[in-house]
């Protein structure tokens, strides 16, 4: 008896040991960067954070470092696994059973059961996404550490029943913005302020509106680990800054929330909640507010948190105070008093960079502590999220929508029965009425023919389907569904997919319900859009099939990506492109480089090639894997004029624009050689000596005293800019640069403006006014008209050849947009776009839409030897409204 409790003695004293070796071995961060994570004014940047990384992993057997791909700007992004040494070996096994539970395919329910016993959860956690927010990436370093070196008993068993998946998200803006804070040498006088450029190379602040669309290789990468490899329960996205008076913003959220989602997906998001405000309420953490507390929703595709909802994950995001600079929690006496949103306050106090630190880890251990308390139901209610979307998307369902509801309602107005209206429950028979009716079923499917105009368009909507673990599938021979004929090589997506909700998301319209504060009162303006229905904004062509279907498809493997097999260029005199497609003006422009002759048809924009070695070449180079169709031309068409390259200027600031960044973006996916221009570059004059075109996106353009909007950015004052950055510091002004905008135009320059840049017709004094005034020339209220982030419908002239390759009636994104009404014309202001009805409303929210009616969205103008463009809609947002590009592209040649 005695030697069996030596021998445990002993056992317990090697044990301890040795987790104490474990802990000792693995470097402190202040070991690493010389300092503590959370010290004031101290930053570390990402290339001090990767070793950091690398030295975890290889002291650790905890740790796993996994290059998840590189970064725009060429850099490593890396994901660190956490998880228990035993789990490590077994990594490919779990990540297995995450898969096969999300995808809920083939599995019976005892069966799932079964697999959420043996499986572990999995949790993402990332930071760093706004570089700016320096909170996420530091606390991204603490958690790694703690979760590497710890040997409590809450880490030990999270370790033994969650894998982590600890993600930086924006590793090149993690070294832009801790170098430039940490260039000064006395830490009080150091800033964030001021960064010269965007802190992601396109996007800056966007790269967390681009979920969606994973346009961003960052985006690309992370949205390949959360959708395709590892389909995480959990995802934790760190954000700052909370509201004045909190600490942190986190779940639950407020409403609205979209209507596709699960409802375990709100119910899962106030447990988890529960759990994060719960732990920092025992910690003595007050200041966490929640719902209407913030303006954080639900509602809202294309955030790297809000994307998890549509695919059944539990996506939660903190917005907390911090900074290395310490700072105030500000007096806010309407956030003292305690409410169900916020019932622990926070007092007014000083408040230092180890604090945000000690909260978010704090949230991410109460996170895990849920993940491994509760981790088989998170499994298996992932897989019964999945399976229920399976099922109603095998089926006739019908869902619930506001316009769905106002239909209810109408139906029993309408009816003048004793049934209708006069007793305080309404006859069943009016939900039937609407909710019966076979044309307001949800689809089974969706069909893409190949023989729609702008095929490689719709190859690359389908690709940023699949990004997102979207099951497409392709049809080997031609085939008819419901009486209608499709060819070959068309594409399929079935709804009857674990991912239904994304996949309805992006084909069908968003129905925002009419959201107001009170009664009569001001609008409640969504997070971000209201309605972003990509299939409408990339013009892809398809067919809701209603019934269960079914043809000779076969299902393309997850997650690879498109690649249709190169057409072989037609044997002709000449190649014809149409305008109709996106890539033909890539095409162009590879021909144009190469020297090779290219012909535009005055009558559909088409363009003309003629045959030579030096084309087929070029074309061959454009071809990108899409499908770019080359049809014979007989003949040069007639009247035919030459194209000719533009040299093309873009207007960008001091500290970067978010849409001039985007349209850098366009403009090398598509091949457009383009040179970036600043105010001062603008304000010293000549501009018609260098360039043919200029580019004014939103922000660049100052308005009127009497046109709100459009101020133009107005850079920071900032000390010790580098030299290669002050011949960009500045802003646009009426004084100074408008008079050289003039003059470009005079001399024959063409200037492209998009929404509030637009303002520039004013300044030239066009004969246009704003549409959306009152009788007594003011601007509409916006409890009388307001129509946020949407998809509208508007009315094109296809003979002008500012809209060659655009619909009779296209879809735009519109935010609370310019709308313009031309008060005279002597024939050298023409509308090119207008929207022609009073429900313009495509997809979204538009209130008070009929004022919309006649309005012109978009026209072009003479104005000396020049032209100025006014497109009022975004036509290039976000490098999503693929359907509009060509409103841009027609106007970059000669």
């Amino acid at each position: 008896m005695i030697k069996r409790y030596l021998i445990k003695g002993a056992w317990m004293f090697f044990l301890v040991t040795s987790l104490n070796a474990v802990a000792q071995e693995v470097p402190s961060p202040k070991s690493h960067f010389g300092f503590s994570i959370g010290d004031n004014y101290q930053l570390a940047n990402y290339t001090q954070t990767e070793a950091y990384f690398k030295k975890l992993a290889a002291s650790s057997k905890r740790v796993r470092l996994v290059d998840i791909g590189k970064t725009e700007e060429g850099k490593s992004q890396y994901m660190l696994i956490i998880t228990s040494p035993e789990n490590q070996q077994n990594l490919a096994k779990y990540k297995s059973i995450s898969q096969k539970l999300a995808r809920a395919e083939a599995l019976t329910e005892q069966e799932a059961k079964d697999l959420a016993q043996q499986g572990k959860a999995v949790v993402w956690i990332d930071g760093g996404l706004h570089a700016n927010e320096t909170v996420g990436a530091h606390q991204l370093i603490q958690t790694a550490y703690n979760l590497a070196s710890r040997t409590d008993a809450e880490t030990t068993r999270i370790l033994d029943d969650v894998i982590v998946l600890m993600t930086h998200a924006n590793p090149d803006g993690q070294e832009l913005q801790s170098n430039w804070y940490m260039r000064e040498k006395t830490p009080e006088k150091r800033s964030l302020a001021g960064l010269p450029v965007l802190y992601q190379k396109y996007a800056g602040h966007d790269n967390n509106r681009d979920f969606f669309m994973l346009n961003l290789k960052e985006t690309q990468n992370m949205g390949r680990q959360l959708f395709v490899e590892w389909n995480p329960q959990i995802m934790y996205n760190h954000h700052q800054s909370g509201p004045a008076g909190t600490v942190v913003a986190g779940p639950p959220f407020r409403d609205p929330h979209n209507y596709v989602f699960d409802p375990i997906i709100l119910t899962s998001l106030d447990a988890v909640g529960a759990a994060m405000h719960n732990r920092l309420n025992v910690e003595d953490k007050p200041g966490y507010t929640q719902r209407n507390g913030s303006v954080f929703s639900t509602w809202y595709n294309g955030g790297l948190r809000t994307t998890t909802y549509f695919h059944n994950m539990i996506g939660l995001l903190t917005e907390i105070v911090g900074s290395p600079t310490p700072m105030e929690i500000p007096l806010v006496p309407s956030r003292l008093l305690p409410n169900s949103d916020s019932p622990n306050p926070v007092l007014p106090q000083k408040w230092f960079f180890k604090n945000a630190i000690d909260y978010s880890v704090s949230m991410n251990y109460a996170v895990l502590n849920y993940a491994q308390r509760y981790h088989d139901e998170l499994l298996f209610n992932m897989y019964k999220m999945g399976k229920n979307s399976i099922e109603r998307g095998s089926k006739d369902t019908w869902s619930f929508s506001p316009k769905k509801i106002e239909a209810i309602n109408a139906a029993a107005k309408k009816d003048k029965s004793d049934n209708a209206g006069g007793r305080r429950s309404m006859d069943p028979k009016f939900l039937d009425e609407v909710m019966k009716d076979p044309a307001n079923r949800d689809a089974r499917g969706y069909i893409i023919p190949a023989n729609q105009p702008d095929f490689t368009t719709a190859i690359r909507f389908l690709n940023a389907l699949i990004r997102t673990g979207v099951v497409v599938q392709k049809a080997n021979a031609a085939f008819t569904v419901e009486g209608k004929q499709y060819p070959a090589g068309s594409y399929i997506v079935k709804t009857d997919q674990a991912f239904r909700p994304h996949i309805l998301d992006m084909f069908e319209p968003q129905d925002h319900p009419n959201d107001f504060k009170y009664e009569g009162g001001p609008p409640v303006a969504p997070y971000d859009a209201a309605g972003w229905t990509l299939a409408y904004l990339m013009n892809v062509k398809f067919d809701r099939v209603l019934n269960a279907f079914d043809g000779p498809f076969q299902k393309m493997p997850l997650g690879e990506l498109l690649k249709e097999t190169p057409q072989t260029l037609p044997s002709a005199s000449g190649f014809a492109l149409s305008a109709q497609a996106n890539e033909s003006y890539l095409a162009v422009n590879e021909l144009l480089k190469a020297k090779v002759e290219v012909l535009r048809n005055p009558v559909d924009g088409s363009f003309y090639v003629p045959a030579s070695a030096a084309a087929k070449a070029a074309l061959n180079k454009a071809e990108h894997n899409f499908g770019m169709k080359v049809t014979a031309a007989a003949s040069k068409p007639k009247g035919a004029v030459k194209v000719k390259p533009s040299r093309i200027a873009l207007w960008d600031t001091y500290g970067g624009s978010m849409p001039s960044g985007w349209m850098r973006y366009i403009m090398e996916q598509y091949h457009y050689d383009i040179t970036v221009v600043y105010p001062p570059d603008i304000d010293a004059g000549k501009l018609k000596d260098n360039y043919d075109v200029l580019i004014m996106v939103g922000g660049s353009v100052p308005a009127l005293a009497n046109e709100g909007g459009g101020r133009g950015f107005n850079p920071p004052t900032v000390d010790n800019i580098p030299d290669e950055f002050k011949g960009r510091v500045g802003r646009m002004t009426a004084e100074k640069s408008v008079p050289q905008l003039k003059a470009f135009l005079e001399n024959g320059g063409n200037i492209v403006t998009i929404g509030s840049a637009t303002n520039l017709a004013n300044h030239l004094g066009l004969p246009v006014k704003n549409a959306l005034l009152t009788a007594d020339g003011k601007r509409l209220p916006n409890d009388k008209y307001y129509v946020p982030g949407s998809v509208l419908s508007v009315k094109t002239d296809a003979k002008l050849a500012a809209n060659w390759g655009l619909d009779e009636n296209t879809d735009v994104y519109f935010d609370n947009s310019p709308v313009f009404k031309i008060t005279e014309n002597d024939g050298k202001i023409k509308p090119l776009a207008w929207f022609a009805t009073d429900k313009p409303l495509r997809s979204g929210w538009a209130w008070g839409q009929a004022n919309l009616k006649d309005g012109v969205a978009a026209f072009e103008a003479d104005y000396g030897k020049g032209k100025l463009f006014a497109f009022g809609p975004e036509i290039t947002f976000r490098a999503q409204t693929h359907g509009t590009f060509k409103w841009l592209f027609n106007q970059l040649y000669k």
